[in-house]
């Protein structure tokens, strides 16, 4: 981690509000009377305190970031402007509002976002607990037995967490225990250089946990100690512990960002910018990634079009994006529902992806049936991945295993197969006659060889397209050239199909 960048705020009006409004020193206000050409990036703010000019409507577009626009109250806007305010998912400040905002509010839109998880081998076992401790590779750690009839620690973290001062941190912590164990959680910030000056301490009860927990320092510098308590009797599964800079309620990881979380405490998250308003909308899919956040937001922030970002952070980077029945509906539901808002139909839909990605661009386009698929290194028989892992890729990819084992409770060869038919079976029964599959993929990858192969095999549905590129390589090897290659497919279906040209 590194301490915060400053914030940039541009500011358009008749009046520069440096003068006017007591500004913090992690924020960087510019005042511009008229914007006459767009910056080399974006701002992470723009203030609009006047009507925009015709002329100025494109500069603020790319001046402007959705969910950091807001216009002051007074302001009119028509025609191109009231098309800025929705393409930017404006919002409305009233000028009695502006000091607080930007003395307390605006540090929440950071430029760089960040997130990591604590994966069970970072965990510690108390001392103290006696009873039997099971680890479930990289995924859990169970602890059964007697945890004593008071809260006492049964677990600590051995990586602190670094806090600046003025920052504010999220933490959400995945567990499953049995309902004659209580737990809490204790956060303890030490002084920055010590290992025994307490600064701060939080206490969160088992009824805390049921929400995100903020940690917000407005002192000094520290690092932070988490540890889990318990008390009573029965199975506590430490899953993990996961840590992101909060913007306090204005989104996760980037301003407008949304996440969901099922019963079991399962996240996955979105981020939606309307773009143009115009079709398609791009749904990007991340892949495996030990780092928390959206993927690829510049590349499709890029091409101009409305977009939706989809990643997860379960297991060690990701679990393909198949879970519950209850996990795959708030995947559904979110990319359905911002092609209601926007107007769209399936036929103005671009699913994609790259590498785990592509599992996830396929899997859930079975519902969507949308007009193209663009997948780069696909990644389809999941199960067959996980036994791979044996003799073709031994200590590649171990995070295969973990997964074959949550998803189907076992690993030997009949869990292989049925994962593997998880996909198959629905790949099958949907109709592709309408849609597009472009995919570029490794000649010799060591993770799902016969991946693209498959995938023209079972695409029986008159009228499908289908085109790919072959790169020689194992599933790690080259990956520039398929990126250049996904992009570049990108913007040729844009231009031909959408009569687009991406932004440069």
């Amino acid at each position: 981690m590194t301490a915060l960048d400053k914030i940039r705020i541009l500011q358009l009006g008749y009046e520069d509000w440096t003068g006017r409004f007591s500004l913090p020193e992690t924020i960087s206000l510019l005042y511009e009377e008229v914007l006459e050409q767009a910056p080399e990036k974006p701002f992470d703010l723009v203030f609009l305190d006047r009507a925009p000019l015709p002329e100025e409507i494109m500069p603020l577009y790319q001046a402007s970031k959705a969910y950091t626009l807001f216009v002051t109250e007074q302001v009119e806007l028509e025609g191109e402007a009231d098309w800025l305010y929705r393409s930017r998912k404006g919002r409305r400040i009233a000028v009695s509002d502006l000091s607080d905002f930007l003395l307390h509010e605006a540090r929440n839109y950071f430029p760089k976002p960040y997130g990591e998880k604590f994966n069970p081998g970072s965990l510690a076992i108390s001392r103290d607990f006696k009873g039997s401790v099971r680890w479930n590779g990289n995924y859990s750690v169970c602890l059964n037995g007697d945890f004593g009839e008071k809260l006492c620690q049964a677990a600590f973290w051995r990586n602190n967490i670094p806090v600046f001062s003025g920052q504010c941190i999220d933490l959400w912590l995945e567990y499953r225990k049995d309902p004659g164990v209580r737990i809490a959680l204790t956060v303890t910030q030490f002084v920055q250089g010590s290992v025994a000056d307490v600064q701060q301490k939080w206490e969160f009860s088992e009824e805390d946990l049921d929400q995100v927990l903020r940690i917000d320092n407005q002192m000094r510098d520290g690092v932070a100690f988490v540890s889990l308590s318990a008390a009573g009797c029965g199975e506590l599964q430490i899953i993990a512990l996961h840590d992101r800079y909060s913007r306090r309620g204005h989104g996760h990881f980037l301003p407008g960002g949304e996440r969901y979380v099922t019963s079991e405490r399962e996240e996955v998250f979105c981020y939606f910018d309307p773009g143009d308003l115009k079709p398609p909308l791009n749904v990007y899919f991340s892949g495996y990634k030990t780092l928390e956040g959206f993927e690829s937001y510049r590349m499709m922030r890029k091409l101009g079009c409305p977009f939706l970002l989809l990643t997860e952070s379960r297991l060690e980077g990701g679990c393909f994006y198949m879970g519950s029945e209850e996990y795959e509906e708030m995947i559904r539901s979110a990319i359905f529902r911002y092609m209601k808002e926007l107007g769209f139909t399936s036929d103005q839909v671009i699913l994609s992806g790259l590498s785990m990605g592509t599992f996830g661009a396929l899997y859930y386009g079975c519902d969507i049936r949308s007009h193209a698929l663009i997948l780069g290194k696909p990644l389809v028989n999941i199960g067959t991945v996980a036994a791979n892992e044996r003799l073709l890729r031994p200590g590649g990819f171990p995070t295969s295993l973990d997964v074959l084992r949550y998803l189907c409770g076992n690993t030997d060869t009949q869990s292989v197969q049925r994962l593997d038919a998880r996909f198959w079976d629905r790949f099958d029964a949907a109709d592709w006659g309408k849609s597009r599959f472009v995919v570029s993929y490794m000649i010799e990858d060591d993770y799902d060889a016969s991946a693209y192969q498959m995938l023209i095999s079972h695409l029986h549905s008159e009228g499908v397209q289908v085109y790919g590129k072959g790169i020689h390589g194992r599933h790690n090897d080259d990956t520039g050239t398929i990126v250049s290659w996904f992009v570049s497919q990108y913007k040729k279906i844009l231009f031909e199909d959408f009569s687009r040209k991406a932004e440069k």
